[in-house]
Parts: structure tokens; C-alpha cells; sequence
């Protein structure tokens, strides 16, 4: 079997995974506990919290544990618009958003905000013109994915943050889901306010992910509860899956630089094989990240070619797994221009630190196989 579907989810490490039991078993006491059980539980918390911020390099204070990736995006808008509802309701966005983040915008469009939805280009990307003529003054946030999860375009968070430096009063919040360990991401040196992870996109246990918020903003909960995570997050902690997402953040940190190297490997080998196929449409752009590749079959619908591979031992995606069950799955590759026979075709592979060339050379195998058989349907 071979998985390129890492950007839906992620095989948990084993030596995660045996923390996670590990803890489970022996430090099942509530963290807010007086009792000896709950202080070493706390504890534990605490040492994962400073683990994920020194990664970071981000106070402590920055790091909020939540369930993962939905959670963090609808905190980080909803928890900005009714802070800031006092001083707008003007909310910008881009048209390619993960649905955690479109759906959360036309919620709050319902309860009376305006929200600007930025349009992309040929490469998924915003126009900083367009942005810039958007921003007014009851513009209370920006929020741009780092990594789009259909295609792996990339945003210019870096030329946004210098833009938004003029408007300080406005929140930048980045979904850096698909981002964490492909891509470079200083939270310390960036306009960036609210950045939001999922634990399980890079082997840590489902239900389980964090929230960076930078001193000094303020989001309103979402929850009401106990004051847990000082009141930003209430609800008892998932101790042993923190004290798991803290370790698998560390792997992955500790060999940034091997793994981008092998990511990009991957992907060249793959966009090279591309290449030579007539009817192949590759939809991420040049410069994307380094571990999606979306491609489609002239006149083949996605969902044909995943369960051809799949009868290969193969285990790919058409895009986005959180709305391919539904048929709307392909938005971002319709906003950068392509027709909708066109989007219908697509497929995404994704891959980790842990698939291999070999894994390549064995897809590519098996594609031609496929590609073969399908050649004569038109």
C-alpha cells in the first residue's frame, strides 16, 4: 500500500503514538485537579505548551491547545468579530479558503458583517492592489491560508504582513494548516496575529491542534466553561493527545531541513513525470509547496482515476477531503481559471517525511497503467 493522502490526514507516529498511551495510562488526573494527579497532568500540559513555543520560537503565553484545524479557524474569525464588533464589521478574505474558513465568513454574513472575498490569480494567488483597495476603516480581518490544501498555492503572507503594518489595528489570521514544516513560517518576526495547526497533518493523534494568538490581541471564546486554556478555550485538555502533538511537532522540527529536501525531491521527480503525459493538466502552479501536486486526466473525472489506483494499492484524493464526499471540492481550481470539466478531473496527491522515491517511482508505474487504459476514452 502506498498513501499520498497526507494532506487529508497522517499515519500517527509510533513513538507519538506511544506516548500518547503512555500517558493515557499513567496521567489520567483532570489538569485543574488539586490533587497530586491533577498537578502532574498539569504539569505535563505546561512542559508541552513551552515544547511547542520554543519550536516556534513564540512565548508560552502565545500557544492555546484546541481539537485542531475547524476549531482554530473558527476561533480565530468568530472569536475577532465579536471582540472587534464594537469597532467593525468588515471582514476580508480569499475566495480559495479551506470551508472551515468560507463557512465561518457566510455565518457571520448572515448575523449582519460584510466580508470581501479576495479573487486569485492563474496561481491561486491574491493581488496585494486588490487587497489594498479592500481594507477600510471598520476592517477588523484579514485571513489568508499560507498553503491552499487543493492545490498547494502559496499566499505572500510576508507582502501582506508589510501592508497590514499600516493598518495595526486590523487582526491577520493565517489557517498554517498545510503550512507547519513545508514552508517557512516566522511567527516571531511576522505581522502575523493568529496562526492555526491540526495535530493530525503531521502524525499527531486526530483532535488535537493549537492556536497561536500574538500578545497583545484578543479573541472572544467560543466556548464557555471552566477557564481552561486562560479562558480562551474552555473544556477539559486532551493531556495525553497535547503531550503527543508537543513530541510530533518536535520530530518534525528537529529535521526541517532533510525533510523539505526530500518533499521537493518528490515532487520534482513527480512534476517531471507530469511532464511527458499529453493529457496530464498539472494545476499546482511552479511555485507551490513542496508536498501537493494536483493533477487531472483530459475528459476523466477525478473520483475514475482514485479508484483506479486505489485497485493498485494507491490512496489519493480528488482535492479536499473535507467536501469530496459533497461534489464541491474543486472551488480553488474554478477561481484560478479553470473551466468546470476541467476541475472535474482533478486529483491530489500529498506526501510526507515518510513516503519515499521508491513510493514515486511506484506510483508513476502504476499511472502509466492507468493512464493507459483510460487513453482510449474521450
Amino acid at each position: 500500500m502506498i498513501y499520498f493522502d497526507n494532506s487529508a490526514t497522517t499515519k500517527i507516529d509510533p513513538s507519538v503514538l506511544a506516548t500518547y498511551r503512555s500517558v493515557s495510562e499513567q496521567y489520567y488526573g483532570n489538569p485543574s485537579s488539586l490533587h497530586q494527579l491533577g498537578e502532574q497532568s498539569r504539569q505535563l500540559l505546561t512542559q508541552s505548551r513551552k515544547q511547542i513555543a520554543e519550536l516556534l520560537d513564540v512565548s508560552k503565553e502565545e500557544i492555546y491547545f484546541t481539537s485542531g484545524g475547524t476549531e482554530g479557524d473558527n476561533l480565530a474569525i468568530k472569536g475577532t468579530a465579536i471582540e472587534k464588533m464594537d469597532y467593525g464589521r468588515h471582514i476580508i478574505t480569499s475566495s480559495t479558503e479551506h470551508p472551515a474558513v468560507i463557512q465561518s465568513m457566510e455565518q457571520l454574513e448572515a448575523l449582519g458583517w460584510d466580508v470581501t472575498y479576495l479573487s486569485v490569480d492563474e496561481k491561486g494567488q491574491i493581488s496585494l492592489e486588490e487587497l489594498e483597495q479592500s481594507l477600510r476603516k471598520d476592517t477588523v480581518l484579514v485571513s489568508l491560508m499560507a498553503v491552499n490544501n487543493e492545490t498547494g498555492s502559496l499566499q505572500p503572507l510576508k507582502e501582506v504582513g508589510e501592508l497590514l503594518e499600516l493598518y495595526p489595528s486590523v487582526h491577520f489570521h493565517v489557517d498554517a494548516v498545510q503550512a507547519i514544516g513545508k514552508i517557512d513560517l516566522d511567527l516571531n518576526e511576522s505581522r502575523i496575529d493568529i496562526a492555526v495547526f491540526s495535530g493530525h497533518k503531521f502524525h499527531a493523534p486526530k483532535g488535537t491542534g493549537f492556536i497561536y494568538v500574538k500578545s497583545g490581541r484578543k479573541l472572544a471564546p467560543l466556548l464557555s466553561g471552566g477557564g481552561q486554556e486562560t479562558g480562551l478555550r474552555n473544556g477539559t485538555e486532551n493531556v495525553p493527545g497535547n503531550v503527543a502533538l508537543a513530541k510530533s511537532l518536535r520530530l518534525l522540527m528537529e529535521n526541517k531541513e532533510e525533510t523539505a529536501q526530500k518533499l521537493l525531491d518528490m515532487r520534482k521527480s513527480l512534476l517531471a513525470y507530469f511532464a511527458d503525459l499529453d493529457r496530464v493538466t498539472v494545476f499546482s502552479p511552479e511555485e507551490s509547496a513542496p508536498h501537493i501536486v494536483c493533477f487531472g486526466i483530459k475528459n476523466i473525472k477525478g473520483e475514475v482515476v482514485v479508484h483506479a489506483l486505489e485497485k493498485h494499492g494507491i490512496y489519493i484524493s480528488t482535492t479536499s477531503a473535507c467536501s469530496s464526499r459533497k461534489k464541491d471540492n474543486i472551488h480553488s481550481i474554478r477561481e484560478m481559471g479553470y473551466s468546470l470539466k476541467e476541475a472535474e478531473s482533478a486529483v491530489r496527491i500529498s506526501w510526507s517525511q515518510i513516503n519515499t522515491l521508491q513510493e514515486v517511482d511506484a506510483f508513476k508505474s502504476a499511472v502509466d497503467t492507468v493512464y493507459s487504459q483510460l487513453k482510449s476514452i474521450e
